[in-house]
């Protein structure tokens, strides 16, 4: 099957870019959402502040855009999709409103087999998703997800304030936020393996316990379910408190560029100047203080402050060689991985038809559909391998550079559930999200292998709904080289940095550089569209300015 390639920029323009002026008081690097949270803060403080972007487009990897040549009127979030983890009080201090859909049902766990087979399909009724567990799995496979869903919710509440607030050592965020009776439980998450984390409840089924160490434990990571710090991953994505969202991911109307254009709307709003078009390709220091940036290699703007919402990488080497503490710069650079997350967008001309499901059942397509290898172990005659040695065996693929043949997949289709997102024809908006991939193919590259690899995993959903791949209109994947190439993210990482690194292991706001600060996915609280990386930045800043 032939492939669109991604425009290398969207085709909405940022409305009231302005052009660049000589001086300001603070310099953001990057108007993702992160930096655009930080402009919103600085400048509603009196700061003179300056946001300069790269791309033609604010948002970075939080998008809205047209990228199929095939269906040019398709909307589609290219880059991250879901909206959670972003804390309610960070919008009550910004005093924004994102709009956002509820997904009911937001799981839905499909298995390969003829109209009458298992499946899970659930959302919010808790008694409803009860029953299903008991019934395609165990009751004590439904007794397990309501201990666990219980120990998580409470992890939720004492870690909010956590997430706005400059980190601490995971001991330390244990004593002061974790309630006496978790404490061990949250440090060894952390630290731990996602594995270990879902064996403590004894699941019976382990396609139960793939599924959630997938979406929550290996989403974004370049890691397997028992390498250390897939725990902190984990509980990362279980941090959803959005109102409304009862401990789940919702759907940006209009998609994930709505959030990105409400920020920038609110930051010019209160002064701030957003430049897109405009790579900031050097930070300038003199006498051992940041004072300003330069900009396409030959146009200088002073500046007291430069707030990097960049990836940490990026940002380090903007700055002039030894300026940047070694102890920081060292340990950083020990934090990079590659990216290993494959997304390809679709453009389909109809829905595809699940045959597990009957006619009757709810519409499954807000869901986030998981196909994982191993689901057919629910089907009658069973056999193949089990869900969790699947997993073991693809991330052991991807170490060797091989693709997998059995990749744990992501799919999710959000234009039934908003329909401002379709084209005049009808058009859906569609996305397979693969969670482990090679930086590089062996032996090869992706330019050779990535057609025939699009076509393997249409396949794949072809066993569960069999015509998925004849409903494909356009095709634009990106392979990690092309997350890098289009989201100007360091290694096509987007997490920015792994989320196996957590708390004070991450980048902090502060460099040890006196003016020179980071506020990127790449510091705490993790990666994802959280925004509270910018509002700690923004914080610390106004504090050591004395405002």
């Amino acid at each position: 099957m032939g492939t669109s390639q991604l425009p290398a920029t969207g085709p909405v323009p940022a409305a009231g870019g302005a052009a660049l002026p000589t001086r300001a008081d603070v310099v953001v690097v990057g108007a993702g959402h992160n930096g655009l949270v930080s402009a919103i803060l600085l400048a509603r403080a009196g700061l003179d502040v300056l946001v300069l972007e790269a791309a033609d487009v604010v948002g970075g990897a939080t998008r809205t855009e047209q990228p199929f040549t095939k269906v040019p009127g398709l909307r589609h979030s290219t880059g991250s999709y879901l909206l959670g983890l972003m804390p309610p009080e960070l919008l009550a201090t910004l005093d924004v409103a994102i709009p956002v859909l509820r997904r009911d049902p937001h799981y839905f766990l499909p298995t390969p087999g003829r109209p009458g087979s298992p499946y899970l399909l659930f959302g919010a009724d808790r008694a409803a998703t009860r029953a299903q567990m008991a019934a395609t799995f165990s009751p004590a496979d439904s007794a397990a997800d309501d201990a666990m869903q219980a120990e998580l919710a409470a992890l939720r509440d004492d870690l909010a304030p956590a997430w706005l607030a400059e980190p601490l050592p995971v001991e330390q965020t244990a004593d002061r936020y974790v309630r006496p009776a978790l404490r061990q439980v949250f440090v060894d998450l952390v630290r731990g393996s996602v594995a270990d984390y879902l064996a403590r409840f004894a699941f019976r089924s382990e396609l139960l316990v793939a599924m959630y160490a997938v979406t929550d434990g290996l989403s974004g990571l370049t890691a397997g379910p028992d390498d250390p710090g897939t725990g902190h991953n984990f509980l990362v994505h279980n941090m959803c408190r959005l109102p409304g969202a009862d401990g789940t991911w919702m759907i940006a109307a209009g998609g994930m560029g709505t959030v990105s254009r409400i920020f920038a709307d609110a930051a010019r709003a209160a002064g701030a100047r957003i430049v897109t078009g405009a790579p900031v390709t050097g930070i300038t220091v003199t006498a051992g203080s940041v004072d300003g940036v330069v900009v396409g290699g030959d146009r200088a703007v002073a500046a007291e402050v430069v707030l990097g919402a960049c990836d940490p990488y990026r940002l380090l080497e903007l700055a002039p060689d030894g300026a940047v503490p070694a102890a920081l710069t060292d340990r950083i650079a020990a934090t990079r991985r590659p990216g290993s997350t494959l997304k390809v967008n679709l453009a389909l001309r109809g829905l595809p038809r699940f045959n597990c499901l009957p006619d009757d059942a709810p519409s499954p397509f807000g869901a986030t559909i998981h196909l994982l290898p191993g689901s057919a172990s629910l089907l009658p005659d069973g056999g193949g391998t089990s869900p969790m040695t699947a997993l073991r065996a693809m991330w052991a693929d991807v170490r060797a550079g091989r693709l997998p043949a059995e990749p744990t997949i992501e799919w999710y289709l959000h234009t039934t559930v908003d329909p401002s997102l379709c084209d005049p024809a009808g058009h859906h908006s569609s996305a397979l999200f693969v969670q482990s991939v090679p930086w590089q193919p062996a032996g090869s590259s992706w330019s050779t292998e990535l057609p025939g690899y699009v076509d393997q995993l249409l396949a794949i959903c072809d066993r569960y709904a069999p015509g998925t791949s004849a409903l494909v209109a356009d095709v634009v994947p990106l392979a990690p080289p092309g997350i890098e190439a289009h989201f100007g993210i360091t290694g096509g990482h987007i997490h920015h940095v792994d989320n196996t690194v957590s708390f004070t292991d991450r980048m902090p706001y502060a460099t040890g550089l006196p003016g020179l600060y980071a506020g990127s996915a790449g510091t705490h609280p993790a990666g994802s569209v959280i925004g509270a990386a910018g509002h700690n930045a923004a914080r610390r800043i106004l504090a050591d300015l004395g405002r």
